[in-house]
Parts: structure tokens; C-alpha cells; sequence
């Protein structure tokens, strides 16, 4: 026996899209017929650390990889699924069984055709060491066996109920057969095919990377802005880290879209009729100052503690991107609408006169010569390692604030340490660090949880806390053995109060967002209806 899991075809969901997640724009688009053809320069934040897909973990580089790389379902606004590379899908009645049929006529670009065995193949290669410690791998960790008893037919087994396991295994990006033989498998490149609606041709490191129609494309997901081929026929997105540089290059005619835009700058676009201005709350974890719980001072509770209390994230917040960024609070943002919990909001906050007394009671009550809090002749330094792959949407800024913050109200030193990625994967794996900050935007409701707060050896690959505390475990086993959203729900909420109130294994920021600003004769730029990044290029046109 099997459970059928219904997939909505239509926009009825994609409408809602504006009062789930609060997209703003300052102008109807899409009330003309699309032209297709022409070029478009997308200027962006950030270049990919890889073009592989499954090893690429960087929420901005989806933007860009969308373009070449599909998955088997789409989401749509409200968490539903509607068909793309599969047209359907069951579960089976005990929980650990995944069959998708497959749709007919898929090619990757490569020349393959997507059948059963590719499909069984990206989910099996996914479970090998070159992948350990990519998401990707997590969401696949729990398949025992992934199987193809026909050519449109997938059958994933696991090894026990994982609630979570629809979600990501429905978003992995499947790759072409081929490329698990290539040179280019870790870096990728144009050998890593996918079935997307754009082939890579050309990638200019530190510069930009170029995408060609792909002719052959007619398999556009059910929710998609139109099928066939895409409108334009190239588009190129350019690297441009600097807020400032991206405005200047949008509003000079240099690039015809941006994202990533400062609080500072975002009012030259709104209600500009010569722009369109669009933005959105992102999926996933906010950007968290997660506190080591096995290195140096952050090893005792009251410090962590402390550390919350020491900093007025409002009055920081509201400083560093005038009122275009909210607040956070909690171990997911609001727009994971079906597991936020909204109690926490409130619930803790600056509190200077607590952070001190804390201080205290841990036994930081010296201070040196330039101010600093100080035990046994030691300073009371909290090393905060960032990498300079995700330093992005005025991030340094930020960090910059909170260190003063913290010296000015409780006397603590937050040493910024910006590293490479070389050294920042090091950091990870030794645990020599006193807090890592780090956001995740994924579109599976909750699994990030598991990512960040699992043992490391047990799937926690972002467990930037390096919590292994019973408590948190058990509560993550509970939930994902269980398809009782409420029960799940309320298992979420457990969690959170311990890791933010009773722990302190973080501290929220602010919730990420993504924002988009494009010349006014730039057609079909959109969000996605649930992950809330913004799309690939498949829907754009430009009006000419």
C-alpha cells in the first residue's frame, strides 16, 4: 500500500505569494506579451565557490546554477509540490519509501537522457566521501538504496521515517551520468550537464560567468511563467561584491539587474519609474552568531549568556541597514510558515545590567589595560571567524557594531577574523574558534535544523555551536520519526527555547532577505514562490 501525495498544477498557491512572504514591488510587471531574444547582465553579490551543484552550499550561488541545474518537484508559496523533472510521486503507508515517476523527453544538455538510472545514480554517488559534509549528502544520508525498475520509475528506501526527507531529496539537483566521471566534478563546468533552460559557455573567474539559450528546453516546471525555451537568448551575471558598485553599475546601463542591495541605497529604486524594486524574506536560518560550546570563554553558559545580553541587536540592526532588514529571534525565519515559532520573539534581549552580573558570576571581573574583562590574566576574547565567501549584504559592517557593542556594555573583546575558504573549512573541522555567523536558506521546511544542530558525525554539518547535547538529539530524532506536523511543530519549539533561551547556543540577528532592482524595460523578474531567492533568468524578457 501507498499513500499518494497530490501535486498542484496551476498558480492558485504562486498568487499567494505576496502575503505569505511579503514580496514588495514598485511596479506591475508582465502586462505586455513577451519578446523573446536579446541579452541581459545580471550584476551579483557573490561568485560561486564551486559550479557543482551538490557541493555548492552558498545560498546566493542558486541564482546563478538554477540556470543549468533542475530538481524533481517545485515548490509553490504554501510548501506544496508541483511536477518538474518528476510528474508524480507516493510515499509509502510506513514512511520510508519514495517513488517518482519520472516525465518523458528530458535530455541534459550533454546529449543523456534523464531516466530512472540517472536519477538513482545522483542519489547514490551522493552518499560517497566527496560529498561528506555538503548538504546535499545530508539530505540523502538516511537512502539504504535507490533503485530504477523501469526507465521512468525512481525508488528511494530508507533506513528509517525521515519527515524531512520529501523536502530535500525533491530539491537536489540532478546532474548528467557523465559528470561523475569528469575532471571537472569538483570545480564543475561545462562537463557537469544539467537539463536547465541555459548552458554554460563561458566562466571568467573573478569576472563573470555566461549562459546560452538552451534550444531543446521544454520541460519547465508546472508553476513556471510560460514553457518551451527561454526569452533571452544569453545572459551573463557579473561579480560585483561591492553594494556600491552594483548600484552604480544598474543605475549607469552597465547591468540590467542587481541583487543584493544595502538599506542605504534601496531608495533609489522604490517608487523609481525607472526601476522596478523587489524584495523578500528568506527561507531557512537567520543570520546567527552561533557560540562555540567546546572552545575557550564560550564554553560556559553564563558567558554565552552574556553575549545575548551584551548587544542591543534592535538598535543595530535599525543602524546598519535603515530599517530594511528585521530583526530576528528565533532558530528559523518567518517565512518557514509551517514550523516558526513566533513565541520566542521578545522572550530575551539587551540587557546590559544582566550581561555584567553574568560576567561576574563567571568570574571575568578583572580588567586590563584597554578595558577588556579578564580572568586569571587572560582577556576575555571571543574569536569570531568569518568567511569571506558568505561577507556579504553589509555582514562586516554588522560584525563591526556587535564587537562594539560588546566592549562598550559588558567589556567583551569579539576578535573578527575574516578567512579564506581553505582555512575557514579548517576551522570548522578542529572546532578552534570561539563563535562562526552564518545564515542558511534552503527550501526544505525545518531540515536546516538538523544541519545545524546535529552532531557533527551524525549529519550536523553546519553545527557551527558543536552542540551534543542529549536533549537536542533526542528532539531531532522525535521529530523525524514522525509525519504529525503539530507534534513536529511542537517538538521544534522544545528546541529552540533550549538553544536560545536555556543555552545560548546563538545569537539571532537578522532574518535574511533578498532584493532585487532592474531596469524598467526588464520583464518577468521574480522570486521563487517558496524558497524566496530570486529565480533564474528562464521567465525575463526585455521589452525593446
Amino acid at each position: 500500500m501507498v499513500t499518494r501525495r497530490g501535486l498542484m498544477i496551476g498558480g492558485a498557491s504562486v498568487l499567494a505569494i505576496s502575503a505569505v512572504i511579503g514580496v514588495r514591488s514598485a511596479h506591475a510587471q508582465d502586462s505586455l506579451s513577451p519578446v523573446p531574444g536579446g541579452s541581459l547582465a545580471w550584476g551579483v553579490e557573490s561568485e560561486p565557490s564551486t559550479l557543482n551543484p551538490h557541493l555548492n552550499g552558498q545560498a546566493k550561488a542558486k541564482l546563478i546554477l538554477r540556470n543549468v541545474y533542475e530538481s524533481l518537484l517545485a515548490r509553490t508559496a504554501d510548501g506544496g509540490y508541483v511536477p518538474w523533472l518528476a510528474t508524480d510521486y507516493t510515499i509509502s503507508d510506513e514512511g520510508k519509501t519514495y517513488t517518482f515517476t519520472l516525465r518523458d523527453g528530458v535530455t541534459f544538455s550533454d546529449g543523456e537522457k534523464l531516466d530512472a538510472a540517472a536519477v538513482a545514480l545522483n542519489f547514490t554517488k551522493l552518499k560517497e566521501a566527496t560529498y561528506s559534509g555538503s548538504i546535499s549528502a545530508g539530505h540523502v544520508s538516511h537512502v539504504v538504496e535507490a533503485l530504477a525498475p523501469d526507465p521512468r520509475t525512481v525508488v528511494l528506501k530508507l533506513d528509517t521515517i525521515y519527515s524531512p526527507f520529501l523536502d530535500g531529496a525533491a530539491g537536489i539537483e540532478i546532474i548528467s551520468p557523465k559528470a561523475f566521471a569528469s575532471q571537472q566534478l569538483k570545480s564543475g563546468g561545462p562537463e557537469i550537464a544539467g537539463t536547465g533552460p541555459f548552458i554554460l559557455d563561458r566562466y571568467v573567474k573573478g569576472q563573470e560567468i555566461r549562459f546560452v539559450k538552451n534550444p531543446a528546453y521544454n520541460w519547465a516546471p508546472a508553476n513556471a511563467g510560460h514553457q518551451g525555451p527561454a526569452y533571452l537568448d544569453e545572459i551573463t551575471y557579473r561579480f560585483l561584491p561591492e553594494s556600491a558598485v552594483r548600484t552604480g553599475a544598474l543605475t549607469s546601463g552597465q547591468v540590467d539587474v542587481i541583487e543584493g542591495i544595502s538599506g542605504n541605497d534601496a531608495g533609489l529604486f522604490k517608487d523609481n519609474p525607472d526601476f522596478t524594486y523587489q524584495s523578500a524574506i528568506n527561507t531557512g536560518t537567520p543570520y546567527t552568531l552561533y557560540l562555540n560550546v567546546t572552545h575557550g570563554p564560550t564554553k560556559d553558559v553564563k558567558v554565552r549568556k552574556a553575549v545575548l545580553a551584551a548587544v542591543d541587536v534592535d538598535k543595530v540592526i535599525e543602524s546598519v541597514y535603515r530599517g530594511e532588514r528585521t530583526r530576528a529571534w528565533g532558530v528559523l525565519t518567518p517565512a518557514d510558515t509551517d514550523f516558526y515559532d513566533k513565541s520566542i520573539e521578545g522572550s530575551y534581549g539587551f540587557d546590559a545590567t544582566l550581561a555584567n552580573r553574568l560576567l561576574d558570576e563567571a568570574g571575568w571581573t578583572a580588567r586590563d589595560a584597554d578595558g577588556f574583562r579578564s580572568k586569571d590574566g587572560q582577556r576575555l576574547s571571543i574569536e569570531i571567524v568569518q568567511s569571506q565567501a558568505t561577507l556579504r549584504d553589509q555582514r562586516d559592517v554588522l560584525l563591526q557594531a556587535l564587537q562594539a557593542q560588546a566592549r562598550q556594555n559588558a567589556g567583551i573583546d569579539l576578535a573578527l577574523n575574516y578567512v579564506d575558504a581553505g582555512t575557514y573549512a579548517d576551522r570548522q573541522k578542529s572546532g578552534q574558534y570561539g563563535a562562526i555567523p552564518n545564515s542558511t536558506t534552503t527550501q526544505e521546511n525545518a531540515v536546516t535544523i538538523y544541519f545545524h544542530y546535529l552532531p557533527r558525525d551524525l549529519g550536523g554539518s553546519i553545527n557551527y555551536s558543536r552542540t551534543e547535547a542529549p536533549e537536542v538529539l533526542a528532539w531531532l530524532k522525535e521529530a523525524a520519526s514522525t509525519l504529525d506536523h503539530k507534534e513536529r511543530s511542537d517538538i521544534y519549539s522544545n528546541l529552540q527555547r533550549f538553544a536560545i533561551l536555556e543555552q545560548a547556543y546563538g545569537l539571532p540577528l537578522y532574518v535574511p532577505e533578498d532584493q532585487v532592482a532592474a531596469a524598467a524595460n526588464v520583464r518577468g523578474v521574480r522570486f521563487r514562490p517558496f524558497k524566496h531567492l530570486p529565480e533564474n533568468a528562464y521567465d525575463i524578457w526585455v521589452e525593446r
